[in-house]
Protein backbone atom coordinates (compact mmCIF):
# COMPACT_ATOMS: atom_id res chain seq x y z
CA UNK A 1 0.00 0.00 0.00
CA UNK A 2 1.32 3.33 -0.85
CA UNK A 3 0.27 6.70 1.23
CA UNK A 4 0.25 9.82 -0.43
CA UNK A 5 -0.79 13.07 1.42
CA UNK A 6 -2.40 15.63 -1.20
CA UNK A 7 -3.59 19.16 -0.87
CA UNK A 8 -6.60 18.64 2.10
CA UNK A 9 -7.10 14.92 0.64
CA UNK A 10 -5.71 12.10 1.70
CA UNK A 11 -5.63 8.51 -0.57
CA UNK A 12 -3.80 4.99 0.16
CA UNK A 13 -3.99 2.96 -3.03
CA UNK A 14 -3.02 -0.42 -4.44
CA UNK A 15 -3.14 -0.73 -8.05
CA UNK A 16 -1.61 -2.21 -11.38
CA UNK A 17 0.07 1.75 -11.49
CA UNK A 18 -0.27 4.70 -10.12
CA UNK A 19 1.20 7.43 -12.83
CA UNK A 20 2.29 10.76 -10.80
CA UNK A 21 2.83 13.68 -13.18
CA UNK A 22 4.54 16.56 -12.16
CA UNK A 23 3.87 20.31 -13.68
CA UNK A 24 2.85 23.70 -13.27
CA UNK A 25 -0.92 22.94 -13.15
CA UNK A 26 -2.32 25.60 -15.24
CA UNK A 27 0.37 27.76 -16.87
CA UNK A 28 2.22 25.40 -19.19
CA UNK A 29 -0.18 24.53 -22.17
CA UNK A 30 2.01 21.42 -22.36
CA UNK A 31 0.34 20.08 -19.00
CA UNK A 32 -2.98 21.52 -20.31
CA UNK A 33 -2.77 18.96 -23.19
CA UNK A 34 -1.45 16.24 -20.41
CA UNK A 35 -4.65 16.14 -18.29
CA UNK A 36 -6.40 16.16 -21.85
CA UNK A 37 -4.68 13.10 -22.76
CA UNK A 38 -4.95 11.46 -19.70
CA UNK A 39 -8.94 11.74 -19.64
CA UNK A 40 -9.70 8.47 -21.63
CA UNK A 41 -6.82 6.75 -20.04
CA UNK A 42 -8.05 7.42 -16.41
CA UNK A 43 -11.56 6.06 -17.30
CA UNK A 44 -10.50 3.14 -19.50
CA UNK A 45 -8.58 2.11 -16.55
CA UNK A 46 -10.83 3.67 -13.96
CA UNK A 47 -10.49 0.32 -11.93
CA UNK A 48 -6.96 -0.31 -12.01
CA UNK A 49 -5.24 3.25 -12.29
CA UNK A 50 -4.51 5.83 -9.77
CA UNK A 51 -3.41 9.37 -11.50
CA UNK A 52 -1.96 11.46 -8.47
CA UNK A 53 -0.93 15.32 -10.17
CA UNK A 54 2.51 16.76 -8.60
CA UNK A 55 2.16 20.40 -8.76
CA UNK A 56 5.35 21.95 -9.62
CA UNK A 57 5.25 25.26 -10.09
CA UNK A 58 6.96 27.62 -12.02
CA UNK A 59 6.18 31.50 -11.45
CA UNK A 60 5.24 32.49 -7.75
CA UNK A 61 1.91 32.97 -8.33
CA UNK A 62 1.43 29.34 -8.75
CA UNK A 63 3.22 28.69 -5.51
CA UNK A 64 -0.28 29.86 -3.54
CA UNK A 65 -2.45 27.18 -2.56
CA UNK A 66 -5.51 29.20 -3.24
CA UNK A 67 -4.42 29.52 -6.79
CA UNK A 68 -3.52 26.09 -7.21
CA UNK A 69 -7.05 25.07 -5.62
CA UNK A 70 -8.68 27.20 -8.04
CA UNK A 71 -6.45 25.63 -11.00
CA UNK A 72 -7.87 21.98 -9.70
CA UNK A 73 -11.64 22.88 -10.60
CA UNK A 74 -10.57 25.65 -13.74
CA UNK A 75 -9.02 22.47 -15.30
CA UNK A 76 -11.60 19.88 -14.31
CA UNK A 77 -9.12 17.47 -12.95
CA UNK A 78 -10.70 14.43 -11.66
CA UNK A 79 -6.97 13.64 -9.49
CA UNK A 80 -5.74 14.06 -6.36
CA UNK A 81 -2.82 16.87 -6.71
CA UNK A 82 -0.46 17.01 -4.53
CA UNK A 83 1.09 20.58 -3.77
CA UNK A 84 4.93 20.55 -4.23
CA UNK A 85 5.81 24.95 -3.60
CA UNK A 86 9.49 23.99 -2.87
CA UNK A 87 9.78 21.34 -5.64
CA UNK A 88 10.71 18.60 -3.14
CA UNK A 89 8.98 15.63 -5.29
CA UNK A 90 10.29 16.96 -8.64
CA UNK A 91 13.92 16.54 -7.22
CA UNK A 92 13.35 13.18 -5.82
CA UNK A 93 12.36 11.97 -9.13
CA UNK A 94 15.28 14.03 -10.80
CA UNK A 95 12.35 15.82 -13.13
CA UNK A 96 13.64 18.39 -15.75
CA UNK A 97 10.80 18.93 -17.89
CA UNK A 98 7.11 20.07 -17.54
CA UNK A 99 5.59 17.55 -17.79
CA UNK A 100 7.19 15.08 -16.75
CA UNK A 101 5.46 11.61 -16.46
CA UNK A 102 5.77 8.64 -13.81
CA UNK A 103 4.54 5.26 -13.85
CA UNK A 104 5.14 3.49 -10.69
CA UNK A 105 3.95 -0.37 -10.83
CA UNK A 106 1.86 -2.38 -7.79
CA UNK A 107 5.25 -3.03 -5.93
CA UNK A 108 6.42 0.05 -5.75
CA UNK A 109 9.00 0.12 -8.51
CA UNK A 110 9.46 3.26 -11.16
CA UNK A 111 8.45 1.35 -14.28
CA UNK A 112 8.62 4.57 -16.58
CA UNK A 113 9.23 8.02 -16.79
CA UNK A 114 8.35 10.45 -20.03
CA UNK A 115 8.71 14.26 -20.56
CA UNK A 116 6.44 15.59 -22.71
CA UNK A 117 3.09 15.29 -24.37
CA UNK A 118 1.60 13.23 -26.98
CA UNK A 119 1.93 9.52 -24.66
CA UNK A 120 -1.12 8.66 -24.00
CA UNK A 121 -1.04 5.56 -26.71
CA UNK A 122 2.42 4.31 -24.91
CA UNK A 123 0.81 4.92 -21.70
CA UNK A 124 -2.33 2.54 -22.89
CA UNK A 125 0.13 0.19 -24.36
CA UNK A 126 2.37 0.42 -20.90
CA UNK A 127 -0.54 -0.08 -18.59
CA UNK A 128 -2.18 -3.05 -20.20
CA UNK A 129 1.11 -4.84 -20.28
CA UNK A 130 1.33 -4.19 -16.28
CA UNK A 131 -2.15 -5.13 -16.17
CA UNK A 132 -1.55 -8.45 -17.24
CA UNK A 133 1.43 -9.06 -15.54
CA UNK A 134 0.49 -8.15 -12.03
CA UNK A 135 -2.97 -10.26 -12.38
CA UNK A 136 -1.15 -13.07 -13.10
CA UNK A 137 1.33 -13.21 -10.05
CA UNK A 138 -1.30 -11.61 -8.05
CA UNK A 139 -0.09 -8.05 -7.39
CA UNK A 140 -3.12 -6.44 -9.22
CA UNK A 141 -5.72 -5.12 -6.87
CA UNK A 142 -8.98 -3.38 -8.50
CA UNK A 143 -11.41 -1.11 -7.47
CA UNK A 144 -12.48 2.53 -7.19
CA UNK A 145 -10.12 5.10 -5.87
CA UNK A 146 -11.09 6.66 -2.86
CA UNK A 147 -10.98 10.78 -4.12
CA UNK A 148 -13.60 12.22 -4.58
CA UNK A 149 -12.78 15.93 -6.73
CA UNK A 150 -15.11 18.72 -4.75
CA UNK A 151 -18.21 19.92 -6.45
CA UNK A 152 -18.12 23.02 -8.25
CA UNK A 153 -19.53 26.13 -6.90
CA UNK A 154 -22.54 28.29 -8.47
CA UNK A 155 -21.31 31.05 -10.26
CA UNK A 156 -23.12 33.10 -13.33
CA UNK A 157 -19.44 33.34 -15.15
CA UNK A 158 -16.59 30.52 -14.30
CA UNK A 159 -13.07 31.50 -15.23
CA UNK A 160 -14.41 33.78 -17.97
CA UNK A 161 -11.35 33.91 -20.70
CA UNK A 162 -11.82 36.63 -23.09
CA UNK A 163 -14.16 40.02 -23.99
CA UNK A 164 -15.25 41.62 -26.93
CA UNK A 165 -17.71 44.68 -27.23
CA UNK A 166 -20.68 43.74 -29.78
CA UNK A 167 -22.79 46.17 -31.83
CA UNK A 168 -25.57 48.02 -29.80
CA UNK A 169 -23.20 48.14 -26.50
CA UNK A 170 -23.01 44.53 -25.57
CA UNK A 171 -20.41 42.28 -24.97
CA UNK A 172 -19.34 38.59 -25.69
CA UNK A 173 -17.88 37.23 -23.35
CA UNK A 174 -15.71 33.70 -23.29
CA UNK A 175 -17.37 31.97 -20.05
CA UNK A 176 -14.74 29.50 -20.71
CA UNK A 177 -14.95 26.39 -17.65
CA UNK A 178 -18.80 26.64 -18.57
CA UNK A 179 -17.71 25.69 -21.97
CA UNK A 180 -20.19 28.70 -23.31
CA UNK A 181 -20.35 31.43 -25.01
CA UNK A 182 -22.08 34.73 -22.79
CA UNK A 183 -23.37 38.26 -24.24
CA UNK A 184 -23.61 40.61 -21.42
CA UNK A 185 -25.25 44.22 -21.54
CA UNK A 186 -23.73 47.38 -20.84
CA UNK A 187 -23.42 47.04 -16.86
CA UNK A 188 -21.39 43.28 -17.53
CA UNK A 189 -24.11 41.30 -15.16
CA UNK A 190 -27.12 40.99 -16.68
CA UNK A 191 -27.09 38.38 -19.54
CA UNK A 192 -28.91 38.37 -22.59
CA UNK A 193 -28.11 34.99 -23.92
CA UNK A 194 -25.59 31.83 -23.89
CA UNK A 195 -24.73 29.32 -26.27
CA UNK A 196 -23.23 26.34 -25.49
CA UNK A 197 -24.32 23.15 -23.62
CA UNK A 198 -21.99 23.77 -20.24
CA UNK A 199 -19.97 20.79 -20.64
CA UNK A 200 -17.30 20.04 -22.74
CA UNK A 201 -17.96 19.30 -26.47
CA UNK A 202 -19.10 21.57 -29.23
CA UNK A 203 -17.14 24.31 -26.98
CA UNK A 204 -14.83 23.24 -24.68
CA UNK A 205 -12.93 25.95 -22.67
CA UNK A 206 -13.29 28.57 -25.09
CA UNK A 207 -11.14 31.68 -24.98
CA UNK A 208 -10.46 34.51 -27.62
CA UNK A 209 -12.75 36.15 -29.60
CA UNK A 210 -12.69 38.75 -32.58
CA UNK A 211 -15.55 40.32 -34.38
CA UNK A 212 -15.04 40.63 -38.31
CA UNK A 213 -15.42 43.37 -40.44
CA UNK A 214 -18.90 43.89 -41.71
CA UNK A 215 -18.40 43.05 -45.21
CA UNK A 216 -16.31 40.12 -44.68
CA UNK A 217 -18.75 38.54 -41.96
CA UNK A 218 -21.83 39.26 -44.80
CA UNK A 219 -19.59 37.29 -47.37
CA UNK A 220 -18.86 34.38 -44.72
CA UNK A 221 -22.22 34.09 -43.25
CA UNK A 222 -20.66 34.80 -39.27
CA UNK A 223 -19.59 37.43 -37.32
CA UNK A 224 -17.22 36.24 -35.11
CA UNK A 225 -14.55 33.94 -34.54
CA UNK A 226 -13.99 32.10 -31.51
CA UNK A 227 -10.67 30.48 -30.36
CA UNK A 228 -12.06 26.89 -29.49
CA UNK A 229 -8.99 25.76 -26.79
CA UNK A 230 -9.42 22.41 -26.27
CA UNK A 231 -11.17 21.08 -29.35
CA UNK A 232 -8.09 22.99 -31.57
CA UNK A 233 -10.58 24.66 -33.49
CA UNK A 234 -11.66 27.96 -34.84
CA UNK A 235 -15.80 28.57 -34.67
CA UNK A 236 -18.15 31.08 -36.42
CA UNK A 237 -20.75 32.48 -34.40
CA UNK A 238 -23.78 34.47 -36.27
CA UNK A 239 -25.14 36.61 -34.04
CA UNK A 240 -28.16 36.85 -36.42
CA UNK A 241 -29.16 33.34 -35.69
CA UNK A 242 -27.02 32.61 -32.76
CA UNK A 243 -25.35 29.33 -34.06
CA UNK A 244 -21.85 28.36 -33.93
CA UNK A 245 -20.18 26.09 -36.98
CA UNK A 246 -16.51 25.00 -36.90
CA UNK A 247 -14.50 26.81 -39.27
CA UNK A 248 -10.99 25.81 -38.83
CA UNK A 249 -9.65 22.35 -37.36
CA UNK A 250 -10.50 19.27 -37.34
CA UNK A 251 -10.67 18.67 -33.57
CA UNK A 252 -7.29 16.77 -33.51
CA UNK A 253 -4.25 18.71 -32.36
CA UNK A 254 -1.60 19.71 -34.50
CA UNK A 255 1.88 16.96 -33.48
CA UNK A 256 3.75 18.17 -36.48
CA UNK A 257 6.11 20.37 -36.68
CA UNK A 258 5.16 23.51 -39.82
CA UNK A 259 6.97 26.61 -40.68
CA UNK A 260 6.14 29.38 -41.63
CA UNK A 261 4.00 29.51 -44.65
CA UNK A 262 3.04 26.14 -44.54
CA UNK A 263 -0.61 25.51 -44.52
CA UNK A 264 -2.32 22.85 -41.85
CA UNK A 265 -5.63 21.75 -41.04
CA UNK A 266 -4.89 20.91 -37.49
CA UNK A 267 -4.55 23.64 -35.09
CA UNK A 268 -2.98 23.52 -31.98
CA UNK A 269 -4.63 24.83 -28.67
CA UNK A 270 -5.81 28.00 -30.43
CA UNK A 271 -6.02 31.03 -27.43
CA UNK A 272 -6.75 34.39 -28.67
CA UNK A 273 -7.82 35.64 -31.97
CA UNK A 274 -7.28 39.88 -33.86
CA UNK A 275 -8.27 41.29 -37.26
CA UNK A 276 -4.82 42.33 -38.63
CA UNK A 277 -3.71 43.04 -42.38
CA UNK A 278 -6.95 41.74 -43.49
CA UNK A 279 -6.68 38.17 -41.90
CA UNK A 280 -7.41 36.91 -38.47
CA UNK A 281 -4.05 36.17 -36.66
CA UNK A 282 -4.38 33.39 -33.89
CA UNK A 283 -2.31 32.78 -31.07
CA UNK A 284 -1.21 29.62 -31.45
CA UNK A 285 -0.69 28.73 -27.95
CA UNK A 286 -0.13 24.42 -28.34
CA UNK A 287 2.75 25.49 -31.05
CA UNK A 288 4.19 28.68 -29.77
CA UNK A 289 3.56 29.88 -33.30
CA UNK A 290 1.55 32.55 -34.42
CA UNK A 291 -0.92 31.32 -37.49
CA UNK A 292 -3.16 33.70 -40.07
CA UNK A 293 -6.74 32.11 -40.78
CA UNK A 294 -8.52 33.76 -43.76
CA UNK A 295 -12.93 33.62 -43.28
CA UNK A 296 -12.77 33.84 -47.09
CA UNK A 297 -11.25 30.60 -47.96
CA UNK A 298 -11.36 28.85 -44.92
CA UNK A 299 -7.09 28.26 -44.90
CA UNK A 300 -4.90 28.23 -42.22
CA UNK A 301 -1.08 29.14 -42.12
CA UNK A 302 1.78 30.13 -39.97
CA UNK A 303 2.71 33.22 -39.59
CA UNK A 304 5.33 33.50 -37.40
CA UNK A 305 7.48 31.45 -34.77
CA UNK A 306 9.28 28.16 -35.32
CA UNK A 307 7.68 25.82 -32.61
CA UNK A 308 10.72 26.22 -30.24
CA UNK A 309 9.44 27.77 -26.76
CA UNK A 310 11.82 30.52 -25.97
CA UNK A 311 12.48 34.18 -26.28
CA UNK A 312 14.02 35.21 -29.83
CA UNK A 313 13.27 38.30 -31.88
CA UNK A 314 14.41 38.64 -35.43
CA UNK A 315 12.64 37.82 -38.78
CA UNK A 316 9.03 35.61 -38.81
CA UNK A 317 10.48 32.72 -39.85
CA UNK A 318 13.38 32.67 -37.13
CA UNK A 319 11.61 33.67 -33.98
CA UNK A 320 10.51 32.05 -30.87
CA UNK A 321 7.77 32.76 -28.87
CA UNK A 322 6.22 30.95 -25.16
CA UNK A 323 2.75 30.30 -25.57
CA UNK A 324 1.37 33.20 -27.13
CA UNK A 325 -1.62 34.03 -24.99
CA UNK A 326 -3.00 37.39 -26.03
CA UNK A 327 -3.39 39.21 -28.94
CA UNK A 328 -4.26 43.04 -30.05
CA UNK A 329 -3.63 45.16 -33.52
CA UNK A 330 -2.42 48.70 -32.87
CA UNK A 331 -3.66 52.25 -35.40
CA UNK A 332 -0.55 51.91 -36.64
CA UNK A 333 -0.09 48.50 -37.72
CA UNK A 334 1.44 47.47 -35.20
CA UNK A 335 0.81 43.80 -33.58
CA UNK A 336 0.91 43.21 -29.94
CA UNK A 337 1.27 39.51 -28.36
CA UNK A 338 1.14 38.49 -24.54
CA UNK A 339 3.64 35.79 -24.50
CA UNK A 340 3.16 34.67 -20.87
CA UNK A 341 5.88 31.87 -20.50
CA UNK A 342 8.60 34.19 -21.01
CA UNK A 343 6.17 37.20 -19.32
CA UNK A 344 6.72 39.16 -22.04
CA UNK A 345 5.15 41.52 -24.68
CA UNK A 346 6.31 41.21 -27.85
CA UNK A 347 5.57 42.89 -31.23
CA UNK A 348 4.52 42.10 -34.96
CA UNK A 349 5.60 44.40 -38.06
CA UNK A 350 4.29 43.37 -41.20
CA UNK A 351 6.65 44.95 -43.82
CA UNK A 352 8.70 47.56 -42.56
CA UNK A 353 11.70 48.71 -44.65
CA UNK A 354 14.14 45.61 -43.16
CA UNK A 355 11.07 43.48 -43.59
CA UNK A 356 8.30 41.72 -41.44
CA UNK A 357 9.47 40.91 -37.70
CA UNK A 358 9.10 40.14 -34.07
CA UNK A 359 10.67 42.31 -31.33
CA UNK A 360 10.35 41.62 -27.46
CA UNK A 361 9.16 45.48 -25.88
CA UNK A 362 8.89 43.81 -22.66
CA UNK A 363 10.20 40.58 -20.78
CA UNK A 364 13.97 38.83 -20.55
CA UNK A 365 13.43 34.93 -21.39
CA UNK A 366 11.79 31.91 -19.67
CA UNK A 367 12.94 32.15 -16.47
CA UNK A 368 12.66 36.00 -15.57
CA UNK A 369 9.82 37.64 -14.32
CA UNK A 370 8.17 39.94 -11.21
CA UNK A 371 6.53 43.03 -10.71
CA UNK A 372 8.67 46.19 -11.43
CA UNK A 373 7.86 49.10 -13.20
CA UNK A 374 10.54 50.86 -14.95
CA UNK A 375 12.56 51.00 -18.33
CA UNK A 376 11.82 48.30 -20.62
CA UNK A 377 13.01 45.69 -21.37
CA UNK A 378 16.10 46.24 -18.94
CA UNK A 379 14.33 46.77 -15.81
CA UNK A 380 10.05 45.81 -16.23
CA UNK A 381 9.18 43.08 -15.45
CA UNK A 382 5.91 40.84 -15.73
CA UNK A 383 4.39 37.85 -14.63
CA UNK A 384 2.40 35.44 -17.51
CA UNK A 385 0.54 38.42 -18.76
CA UNK A 386 -2.34 36.45 -20.95
CA UNK A 387 -4.09 40.14 -21.94
CA UNK A 388 -3.68 43.28 -24.11
CA UNK A 389 -5.27 46.17 -25.59
CA UNK A 390 -4.65 49.66 -27.44
CA UNK A 391 -4.66 52.34 -25.26
CA UNK A 392 -6.18 55.85 -27.24
CA UNK A 393 -2.98 57.13 -26.84
CA UNK A 394 -1.13 54.13 -28.48
CA UNK A 395 0.01 52.80 -25.79
CA UNK A 396 -0.63 49.53 -24.58
CA UNK A 397 -2.21 47.81 -21.31
CA UNK A 398 -1.19 44.49 -20.17
CA UNK A 399 -3.35 41.74 -17.93
CA UNK A 400 -0.47 41.07 -16.12
CA UNK A 401 -2.23 38.17 -14.80
CA UNK A 402 -0.08 36.31 -12.22
CA UNK A 403 0.81 39.70 -10.39
CA UNK A 404 -2.66 40.31 -10.39
CA UNK A 405 -2.73 43.74 -12.13
CA UNK A 406 -3.24 45.77 -15.20
CA UNK A 407 0.16 47.71 -16.69
CA UNK A 408 0.86 50.14 -19.26
CA UNK A 409 3.64 50.01 -22.07
CA UNK A 410 4.76 53.44 -23.10
CA UNK A 411 6.40 52.30 -26.91
CA UNK A 412 7.56 55.89 -26.75
CA UNK A 413 9.69 56.34 -23.76
CA UNK A 414 10.10 52.48 -23.32
CA UNK A 415 8.41 52.07 -20.08
CA UNK A 416 6.01 50.42 -18.48
CA UNK A 417 4.28 51.72 -15.61
CA UNK A 418 1.51 50.11 -12.82
CA UNK A 419 -2.67 51.01 -13.72
CA UNK A 420 -4.26 48.65 -11.21
CA UNK A 421 -3.29 46.27 -8.96
CA UNK A 422 -5.08 43.81 -6.85
CA UNK A 423 -6.97 42.08 -9.18
CA UNK A 424 -8.01 38.43 -9.06
CA UNK A 425 -6.02 36.68 -12.34
CA UNK A 426 -7.17 39.05 -14.97
CA UNK A 427 -6.62 37.57 -18.26
CA UNK A 428 -7.98 40.15 -20.79
CA UNK A 429 -8.55 43.83 -20.77
CA UNK A 430 -10.62 46.04 -23.59
CA UNK A 431 -10.58 49.73 -24.06
CA UNK A 432 -14.18 50.67 -23.84
CA UNK A 433 -14.33 54.87 -24.36
CA UNK A 434 -12.25 56.46 -21.26
CA UNK A 435 -12.85 52.73 -19.52
CA UNK A 436 -11.17 49.54 -19.18
CA UNK A 437 -13.10 46.80 -19.41
CA UNK A 438 -10.60 43.95 -17.18
CA UNK A 439 -11.87 40.18 -17.43
CA UNK A 440 -10.78 39.49 -13.76
CA UNK A 441 -10.82 35.60 -14.12
CA UNK A 442 -10.05 33.82 -11.00
CA UNK A 443 -12.75 36.30 -9.51
CA UNK A 444 -15.56 34.88 -12.24
CA UNK A 445 -16.34 38.50 -13.24
CA UNK A 446 -16.16 41.36 -15.09
CA UNK A 447 -15.46 45.12 -13.97
CA UNK A 448 -14.75 48.21 -15.24
CA UNK A 449 -12.82 51.29 -14.57
CA UNK A 450 -11.78 54.14 -15.67
CA UNK A 451 -8.26 54.85 -17.42
CA UNK A 452 -5.74 56.34 -15.10
CA UNK A 453 -2.33 57.66 -14.56
CA UNK A 454 -0.73 54.75 -13.40
CA UNK A 455 2.12 54.83 -10.40
CA UNK A 456 5.33 53.31 -10.06
CA UNK A 457 5.69 49.69 -8.57
CA UNK A 458 8.88 48.00 -7.99
CA UNK A 459 7.43 44.51 -6.17
CA UNK A 460 10.93 42.60 -7.04
CA UNK A 461 12.17 40.24 -9.63
CA UNK A 462 12.36 36.69 -9.56
CA UNK A 463 14.14 33.77 -10.96
CA UNK A 464 12.52 29.86 -11.40
CA UNK A 465 14.11 28.13 -8.88
CA UNK A 466 15.55 25.26 -10.47
CA UNK A 467 18.33 23.03 -9.40
CA UNK A 468 21.48 23.97 -11.74
CA UNK A 469 23.36 21.56 -13.71
CA UNK A 470 27.50 21.52 -13.40
CA UNK A 471 28.72 20.83 -16.84
CA UNK A 472 33.05 21.12 -17.88
CA UNK A 473 33.83 23.97 -21.05
CA UNK A 474 34.84 23.00 -24.10
CA UNK A 475 32.98 19.71 -26.06
CA UNK A 476 29.83 18.34 -24.33
CA UNK A 477 28.30 15.01 -26.01
CA UNK A 478 24.25 15.33 -25.46
CA UNK A 479 21.88 12.76 -26.18
CA UNK A 480 18.29 12.22 -25.67
CA UNK A 481 17.45 8.97 -25.03
CA UNK A 482 14.03 7.84 -26.60
CA UNK A 483 12.44 4.48 -27.22
CA UNK A 484 9.12 4.11 -28.31
CA UNK A 485 6.47 2.30 -27.08
CA UNK A 486 5.87 -1.29 -27.34
CA UNK A 487 4.59 -1.89 -31.04
CA UNK A 488 6.00 1.02 -32.34
CA UNK A 489 8.78 1.72 -33.93
CA UNK A 490 11.24 4.81 -35.36
CA UNK A 491 9.44 5.73 -38.85
CA UNK A 492 13.02 6.20 -40.79
CA UNK A 493 10.98 5.60 -44.46
CA UNK A 494 11.84 8.78 -45.56
CA UNK A 495 15.00 9.83 -43.85
CA UNK A 496 15.75 10.44 -40.13
CA UNK A 497 12.09 10.81 -37.85
CA UNK A 498 13.99 12.69 -35.66
CA UNK A 499 14.57 16.63 -34.95
CA UNK A 500 16.71 18.39 -32.57
CA UNK A 501 17.07 22.33 -31.54
CA UNK A 502 19.80 23.65 -29.54
CA UNK A 503 19.59 27.21 -28.30
CA UNK A 504 21.59 29.37 -25.17
CA UNK A 505 21.17 32.18 -23.21
CA UNK A 506 23.04 33.71 -23.30
CA UNK A 507 24.49 33.08 -26.92
CA UNK A 508 28.00 33.12 -26.29
CA UNK A 509 27.75 30.04 -24.33
CA UNK A 510 27.86 27.78 -27.13
CA UNK A 511 30.97 27.78 -29.03
CA UNK A 512 29.37 25.82 -31.34
CA UNK A 513 26.88 22.90 -31.99
CA UNK A 514 23.83 25.31 -31.83
CA UNK A 515 20.58 25.00 -34.32
CA UNK A 516 18.56 22.65 -35.76
CA UNK A 517 19.34 19.15 -37.22
CA UNK A 518 18.03 15.62 -37.36
CA UNK A 519 19.20 13.15 -34.68
CA UNK A 520 19.27 12.64 -30.95
CA UNK A 521 23.10 13.04 -30.33
CA UNK A 522 24.99 16.19 -30.69
CA UNK A 523 28.56 17.15 -29.91
CA UNK A 524 28.47 20.70 -28.30
CA UNK A 525 31.15 23.34 -26.75
CA UNK A 526 30.70 25.22 -24.32
CA UNK A 527 32.68 28.16 -23.84
CA UNK A 528 35.36 28.69 -21.11
CA UNK A 529 34.82 32.18 -20.37
CA UNK A 530 30.79 32.03 -19.69
CA UNK A 531 30.09 30.98 -16.45
CA UNK A 532 26.32 30.38 -16.23
CA UNK A 533 23.40 30.25 -18.76
CA UNK A 534 20.71 28.25 -20.08
CA UNK A 535 20.52 25.49 -22.74
CA UNK A 536 17.51 25.53 -24.22
CA UNK A 537 16.96 22.06 -26.03
CA UNK A 538 13.89 21.23 -28.15
CA UNK A 539 13.23 17.78 -29.82
CA UNK A 540 10.70 15.53 -31.93
CA UNK A 541 10.62 12.15 -32.77
CA UNK A 542 8.21 10.67 -35.05
CA UNK A 543 6.97 6.57 -34.31
CA UNK A 544 4.66 4.46 -35.96
CA UNK A 545 2.56 1.26 -35.19
CA UNK A 546 4.16 -1.98 -35.91
CA UNK A 547 2.15 -2.57 -39.39
CA UNK A 548 2.05 -2.66 -42.96
CA UNK A 549 3.98 -0.28 -45.35
CA UNK A 550 2.78 3.61 -45.41
CA UNK A 551 -0.59 2.69 -43.99
CA UNK A 552 0.58 2.56 -39.86
CA UNK A 553 -0.68 5.21 -37.38
CA UNK A 554 2.19 7.64 -36.52
CA UNK A 555 2.95 9.62 -33.38
CA UNK A 556 4.83 12.39 -32.77
CA UNK A 557 6.50 12.72 -29.47
CA UNK A 558 8.13 16.46 -28.64
CA UNK A 559 9.56 18.57 -25.93
CA UNK A 560 11.88 21.27 -24.79
CA UNK A 561 13.92 22.00 -22.09
CA UNK A 562 15.58 24.48 -20.46
CA UNK A 563 18.66 23.39 -18.71
CA UNK A 564 19.91 26.05 -15.93
CA UNK A 565 23.83 25.39 -16.39
CA UNK A 566 27.05 26.47 -14.51
CA UNK A 567 30.38 25.93 -16.33
CA UNK A 568 32.86 24.40 -13.69
CA UNK A 569 36.18 22.95 -14.39
CA UNK A 570 36.26 18.91 -14.22
CA UNK A 571 32.02 18.98 -13.89
CA UNK A 572 30.53 16.29 -16.69
CA UNK A 573 31.51 16.45 -20.54
CA UNK A 574 28.03 14.54 -21.13
CA UNK A 575 24.36 15.53 -20.76
CA UNK A 576 21.69 12.57 -21.34
CA UNK A 577 17.92 13.84 -21.50
CA UNK A 578 14.95 11.54 -21.65
CA UNK A 579 12.48 11.78 -23.97
CA UNK A 580 10.64 8.74 -23.12
CA UNK A 581 12.95 5.86 -20.70
CA UNK A 582 11.45 2.40 -20.04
Amino acid sequence: MVPLTVTRESVTCSFAARQDVLQPLFCCVNCLHVLDELRPLEERWSDVLVTVGVHSPKFVHEGEPAAVEAAVERYGVGHPVLDDPTLTTWDAYAARAWPTLVVVDPTGYVVAQMSGEGHAHGLDVLIGELVAEHEAAGTLHRGDGPYVAPPEPRTALRFPGKVIALPGGTFLVSDSAHHQLVELEADLVTERRRIGTGVRGPLSEPQGLVALPTDVAAEVGYDVVVADSVNHALQGLSLSSWELRRVAGTGVQLRDRVAVGDTAEELSTPWDVAWWEGQVVVAMAGSHQLWSFDPRTGQSSVLAGTTNEGLRDGPPSDAFFAQPSGLAAGPDGTLWVADPETSALRSVVAAPAAGAAVTTAVGLGLFDFGFRDGPAPDEALLQHPLGVAVLPDGSVAIADTYNGAIRRYDPTTRTVTTLARDLAEPSDVLVDGDTLVVVESAAHRLVRMPIPAGARVDAGAHRVRRARTDLAPGPLQLTVAFTPPSGQHLDDRFGDPTSLTVTASPPSLLVSGAGTAPGLVRTLELAGDVTEGVLSISVAAAACDEGDGIYAACHRYQQDWGIPVVIVDDAPTTLTLDLRAV
